[in-house]
């Protein structure tokens, strides 16, 4: 390209780049709106002039480093560097594209394209060595990342993208060695993926905008960030936010975020890994299911102030969750079901004005609950669970009072789970099982045993005095005493020598093998019972 044939405009950034001057066709006025229309020739500057620069047509200035430096100009033409080695850094402010940027699989040094208008940017598979610093443009129909790596700073603060029917961000695996910026204001319409992309610093979508409704608005399934995500600040998204096999290595903040997919998940973070703490607290909203299922969390789960609810299903799944605490205390009582099966938390923290009217606790497992509730305000808790009766919920409860010494609040837990067990048998079952209650309180209540069992040997007492059993001879017999009598029809080893020379007839006998029948096991009851809270003691 000779330099006769380009434009003043052109001919300004020629001589201007072997010192990497900055050339500005603004005339003064930033802006970058409907006045594009009415930009002339004095602001239009070809791509392929951009392109011949930046792959070495012009020498640099001895001792200086050369670069295109360009604000306020309209860029006509394909600016194609598909495959180039660029080694000079490209800075374009305030410029309008005609045509989407291609610089796929290049090898670049430090671009940016701040608060330009481009109809799409190719970046599929691009080296840069340096930042990408996007700010403040609008790119309508597509940002290609997929595959790039970027060795400082990707920079989108104030970035609207905008392609409603596919991918407003492509990044696929992409790698950030620094921090990602998606801020201020950050606007998609359409979806923005980062499946299998990895970030050595942060993430952050503070203030951040997303639109895909019926669709999924942030893909980022196994999403890897060395520091911290920020998803707060004002963060909404309408659609899924698809977060599922993401690993974070500080903490993830969903506080005040704002997430709308009503007809489905909301947030799906299942098999999650979180290094420390997960935010979704503090005015945080979520209209559609969240979903922690299979999450690994180091630290705490907070959900305080929340509000969560579906029109129908699950609003939170912890299912198979391993935290060390979580902080279910939403600002309202869940819409919904609340999932807790089969996780195991060290510290569950809750709050029985906004309990759920539904839970499912089968399988979940944890070391503590605060507050520290009686056994039954607890079983109010438990009986939240409509999918039918199951054993293990009542033992992990029974077992976390124990632990506490609370042995008394452990045995109503057991006994409330007897009872609930015979709620769901046949009625064979049901008629021993409300006789077991009746007579022992299903061995939960010592007490109620040995009640009954004084209770027995009144009976005994009275009957046999005025129905005296018939001696076996007529020889010296020790006198009879219908007290120790009956005492000894009871005692299931061992006597006191009258049952042996007393032998009752008829209705008698059937009276007296009752009371036998009947004394052993209450005995057994009341001894086992009472020993084992002496034990606990």
């Amino acid at each position: 390209m000779k330099i006769e044939e380009l434009s003043p405009p052109e001919r300004r950034l020629w001589e201007a780049f072997p010192r990497g001057e900055a050339v500005d066709l603004s005339g003064g006025d930033p802006a970058v709106g409907d006045q594009v229309a009415y930009w002339g020739p004095d602001r239009t500057v070809r791509a392929e002039v951009l392109v011949a620069l930046l792959l070495g047509a012009v020498e640099p200035s001895p001792g200086q480093v050369p670069g295109v430096r360009l604000s306020g100009a309209r860029i006509t033409g394909s600016l194609n560097l598909g495959h180039a080695q660029v080694s000079v850094p490209l800075a374009l402010t305030g410029c309008v594209f005609d045509e989407a940027p291609h610089l796929y699989w290049a090898q670049m040094n430090s671009v940016h394209l701040m608060r330009c208008r481009l109809p799409g940017l190719v970046a599929s598979g691009t080296r840069i060595d340096g930042h990408l610093w996007l700010e403040g443009s609008r790119v309508h129909g597509g940002l290609w990342l997929d595959g790039a790596h970027i060795s400082g700073i990707l920079n989108m603060s104030g970035v609207y993208l905008t392609n409603p029917q596919g991918d407003a961000l492509l990044a696929d695996r992409m790698l950030v060695d620094a921090n990602v910026y998606c801020d201020r204001g950050f606007t998609a319409q359409g979806e923005v993926r980062l499946p299998g992309a990895r970030v050595g610093g942060q993430l952050i979508f503070r203030e951040a905008r997303l639109h895909n409704p019926g669709g999924v608005a942030l893909y980022a399934s196994r999403l890897d960030v060395a520091a911290n995500v920020f998803c707060d600040g004002g963060f909404s998204a309408q659609g899924e936010l698809r977060m599922r096999g993401a690993r974070v290595g500080g903490y993830l903040s969903f506080v005040g975020a704002e997430l709308s997919h009503p007809s489905g998940t909301a947030l799906n973070a299942d098999d999650l890994g979180v290094e420390t703490d997960v935010y979704c607290s503090e005015g945080f909203s979520a209209d559609g299911t969240v979903s922690f299922a299979g999450a690994r969390v180091t630290g705490q789960l907070s959900l305080r102030g929340a509000r969560l609810g579906v029109r129908e299903g699950t609003a939170l799944s912890l299912q198979r969750l391993q935290a060390e605490e979580v902080l279910l205390r939403p600002s309202e009582p869940v819409r919904g079901t609340v999932d807790l099966s089969y996780a195991k938390i060290s510290l569950f923290r809750d709050d029985p004005a906004t309990w759920p009217e539904r839970i499912q606790l089968d399988g979940f497992q944890y070391d503590n609950l605060d507050p520290a509730l009686n056994a039954r305000q607890r079983l109010d808790w438990l009986h939240r669970d409509t999918d039918g009766y199951a054993p293990q919920p009542y033992e992990r409860l029974a077992t976390a009072y124990r632990t506490l010494g609370l042995d008394a609040d452990g045995r109503t837990v057991l006994l409330a789970k007897s009872r609930d067990r015979r709620a769901s048998q046949g009625p064979a079952r049901k008629a021993i099982g409300w006789l077991q209650e009746i007579l022992v309180g299903y061995g939960y209540l010592p007490f109620r045993a040995a009640s009954w069992l004084i209770g027995l040997i009144i009976f005994g007492s009275v009957y046999f005095h005025f129905r005296h059993p018939h001696a076996l001879d007529t020889g010296q017999n020790p006198h009879f005493n219908s007290f120790w009598y009956t005492v000894d029809l009871i005692l299931p080893i061992g006597n006191v020598g009258l049952t042996t020379v007393y032998a009752p007839k008829g209705v008698d006998q059937w009276v007296a093998y009752t009371i036998s029948m009947l004394g052993l096991i209450l005995g057994f009851t009341a001894a086992a019972g009472i020993t084992r809270a002496l034990s606990r003691e």
